[in-house]
């Protein structure tokens, strides 16, 4: 396996060869955490990612990931990225049987109480599962020797104050006493740990200042089940299931093909009315959806897993871009930066965007001759930031207008936001029978084309002037 060589049992001691200032450290080994360690293996000697779980030797779950058990979908934007990242990687995802659905065309949609028109499809999006993915990411970015892994161990603190960090105190995981926590010293410390990110408690232990944080919770919960269809697989021509959850509707289900051939089904729901998280509960909640075809094959199906329950679904971003009195070599990234509610499947896509921000910004500072101290971080973390900006727009976006939202960005509203969301409405209601506004609608959702897009002079007419086109009045079981 690519990581055994690099991995460290325990914590590394603090006398690691090298001069720290050349040395880099990230907390947390997920796909963000990995992603920035690859981009800085460019500028840095060594760089060290520290993670609290312990990687499995293959695409397997783990505790640290919560959405490991759940659907995952790759948004073709950050296909693209990834792809930019990771030269190869769409190739190996499909060496591994990851499917490939096209919207609309393979899909049965249904949203804001219309069924799209199955046309054409505009995008693709990647159903394999989050292990599989997670998987060769790390196979690919854990091969470089000069990347280190310290595993089953927990970061308890940085080291330094708020004029510099100077590296991180950690511990393995199940230390109880003082004694036990070592330190690392490093130019650069990444915190890529997730939307549980203990930064606030970190940096104030410094004499720093937290960021500010904003929130939007929607209270949106849902549970996953993994089916095998055997002679009850989906019509041919149709690959998925979406029933979108909007304010009138507030029951939601997707459901996508993994690369084992089996199916994994979400159900959504306000909490208060989630889905249950047993079999029989599991598949009467989905006789609520707004149509029983989902419902009908389920019953036919076989379930190949327990049912297992999310509900940590709020949105919350961290606001580092801002000005505070915070050390200019710690860099927030990831979940710790900005959390999405996981429905809208942006997490890696945006892991990707941040990425690619990052190489951009630490190339420039490379140019000048920065290489292997830590950069200043105020236009780093403002660049990886502003990659986030369009993922945040959409999700926060609606998860505010669902009825109970809580949270800063929630209620009020200027003139212009009021004129945008009765804009998208109208951009809503005909995407799903004009291909024109449809197209533009998911290059949005998918994060490959920005939201500006959608006033585009031809979208535009088509959403001001035209009328609202007629979409199927049943469940399309097949492609125009």
């Amino acid at each position: 396996m690519a990581h055994t060589a690099s991995e460290q049992s325990g914590t590394p001691d603090q006398d690691d060869p090298g001069p720290a200032d050349r040395h880099a450290v990230v907390i947390g080994g997920s796909v963000a955490g990995l992603l920035a360690a690859h981009i800085l293996l460019a500028h840095y000697d060594r760089v060290t990612i520290v993670e609290r779980d312990r990687f499995p030797d293959g695409p397997e779950p783990r505790a640290g990931v919560p959405q490991s058990r759940h659907t995952h979908l790759l948004l073709e934007g950050g296909q693209r990225a990834l792809e930019e990242l990771l030269p190869g990687i769409g190739a190996e995802l499909d060496e591994h049987g990851a499917p490939r659905i096209g919207m609309p065309a393979d899909i049965v949609y249904w949203e804001g109480g219309r069924w799209y028109r199955r046309t054409a499809a505009s995008t693709h999006l990647q159903t394999g599962t989050r292990p599989l993915l997670e998987w060769l990411v790390r196979r690919r970015v854990l091969a470089d020797p000069r990347l280190v892994t310290v595993q089953g161990t927990e970061v308890v603190g940085l080291l330094g104050n708020s004029g510099r960090v100077e590296g991180i105190r950690l511990r393995e995981r199940g230390s109880a006493t003082h004694q036990e926590i070592r330190e690392l010293a490093a130019g650069l410390v990444v915190d890529a740990s997730g939307r549980g990110s203990r930064a606030p408690e970190w940096l104030t232990g410094i004499g720093a200042e937290p960021a500010k944080e904003e929130t939007v919770d929607a209270g949106l919960a849902y549970s996953t089940c993994l089916f095998s269809a055997g002679e009850q697989a989906p019509e041919e021509n149709t690959r998925a299931y979406f029933f979108v959850t909007d304010p009138e509707q507030t029951d939601g289900a997707v459901a996508v093909p993994t690369e084992d051939g089996r199916y994994l089904v979400t159900l959504s729901a306000l909490r208060g009315s989630e889905p249950p998280s047993d079999e029989a509960g599991f598949l009467a909640f989905a006789s609520r959806l707004p149509h029983p075809v989902l419902h009908e094959w389920l019953l036919k199906a076989t379930a190949r897993s327990p049912v297992h329950a999310f509900r940590a679904t709020s949105n919350v971003r961290r606001r580092y871009d801002r000005p505070g009195n915070r050390p200019p070599n710690f860099l927030a990234v990831g979940d710790a930066l900005c959390s999405f509610n996981p429905v809208y499947a942006q997490g890696v896509s945006v892991a990707s965007f941040a990425a690619l921000a990052l190489r951009d910004t630490l190339g420039r500072a490379g140019a000048a001759g920065d290489r292997g101290r830590a950069p200043v971080t105020d236009g780093a973390q403002r660049a990886v930031f502003k990659a986030s900006r369009q993922a945040w727009d959409i999700s926060s976006g609606a998860d505010k207008e669902m009825p109970g939202a809580t949270g800063d960005a929630v209620g009020g509203g200027s003139v212009a936001d009021r004129a945008a969301a009765w804009y998208l409405t109208r951009v809503q209601q005909r995407a799903t029978g004009d291909p024109v506004v449809g197209n533009a609608f998911r290059s949005v959702l998918t994060l490959t084309a920005p939201i500006t897009s959608l006033f585009a002079p031809r979208v535009a007419r088509a959403v001001l002037f035209g009328p609202v086109r007629p979409s199927p009045a049943e469940p399309p079981m097949r492609p125009e």
